[in-house]
C-alpha cells in the first residue's frame, strides 16, 4: 500500500527544485538525499506526445526548508519545465517498508483503516474508512453499516482501545455523536 508522504507542489527557481506540501510526521528521514519515492504517476498524464512523463519513482537529490516550505531536488529535474510537469504529483513510500511506532498508543494511519469498529459491548458500528488530520485532533471516518459516515474524534475518551491483532477499534462514542 501506498503511504502518501508529500505532494509536489510549484517549481522554486530555474533548476528544477519543487516546494513539497508535507504529508508525513518524519520529513527529514522521507526526503533525505537518496531516499526512492514512489509516485501516483498513473494521475499525472502528458498534456501532449513528447511531453515529460512522471516516472514510477524519484529519487531525492537534496532538500532544505525555505521560509516554512520543504524544496526538493530529484535526480533528473534539472530545469523548470520538468519541476513544472511534476505539479500535484503525490510521492509516497511503501508502507511494507515503514517500521512500526515505537509508542503503543500511536498508529499510523494504514494500520486502522478497515478495522472493525465496536462498542464496549461488543455491537459492530462500522468499520474505518479514513483517518482525518484535524486540527483539534485526528478523526476516524466510521462508515455505518448504513452507508452514511460519522466523525469519531480519535482520543483516548471515546477510543480507549485499538486491537490491530484482533483487528477492532472500540469506541463509547458520547450520546449523540453517531447521530450528528
Amino acid at each position: 500500500m501506498l503511504l502518501i508522504v508529500g505532494r509536489v507542489g510549484k517549481p522554486h527557481g530555474i533548476r528544477g527544485e519543487v516546494t513539497v506540501e508535507v504529508r508525513t510526521d518524519e520529513p527529514e528521514a522521507r526526503f533525505a538525499p537518496g531516499a526512492v519515492l514512489r509516485t501516483d504517476s498513473g494521475a499525472v498524464a502528458p498534456a501532449e506526445p513528447g511531453a515529460y512523463r512522471v516516472p514510477a519513482e524519484l529519487t531525492v537529490e537534496s532538500a532544505r526548508w525555505h521560509q516554512g516550505r520543504l524544496l526538493v531536488a530529484f535526480e533528473g529535474v534539472l530545469d523548470r519545465n520538468v519541476a513544472e510537469a511534476l505539479r500535484d504529483t503525490l510521492v509516497g513510500v511503501d508502507s511494507a517498508d515503514v517500521a512500526p511506532p515505537e509508542d503503543p498508543e500511536e498508529f499510523h494511519d494504514h494500520q486502522l483503516v478497515g478495522l472493525a469498529v465496536v462498542t464496549p459491548q461488543g455491537e459492530r458500528l462500522g468499520e474505518v474508512a479514513r483517518i482525518d488530520h484535524a486540527p483539534a485532533s485526528d478523526l476516524l471516518v466510521l462508515r455505518r453499516p448504513e452507508g452514511r459516515t460519522a466523525l469519531i474524534p480519535f482520543v483516548k475518551a471515546i477510543v480507549p482501545e485499538v486491537d490491530l491483532a484482533g483487528g477492532r477499534v472500540v469506541v463509547d462514542p458520547p450520546g449523540g455523536l453517531l447521530d450528528l
